[in-house]
């Protein structure tokens, strides 16, 4: 979808915690439910800048 975040790179964030010590397990729960309001939010943002 041209000028629309669909997703992070979840293997980049699974790393990043894992390099800041954060439980494996604990990282695999949350980062997908993060993600989606994250994108959502930034999404429903720019639709609001160019709207």
């Amino acid at each position: 979808m041209p000028g629309a975040v669909v997703g992070w790179d979840l293997s980049a964030a699974l790393a990043l915690a894992a390099a800041l010590g954060v439980s494996p397990a604990a990282a695999a729960e949350l980062l997908p439910v993060i993600e989606a309001v994250m994108v959502a939010k930034f999404n429903e943002q720019m639709d609001q800048s160019h709207g």
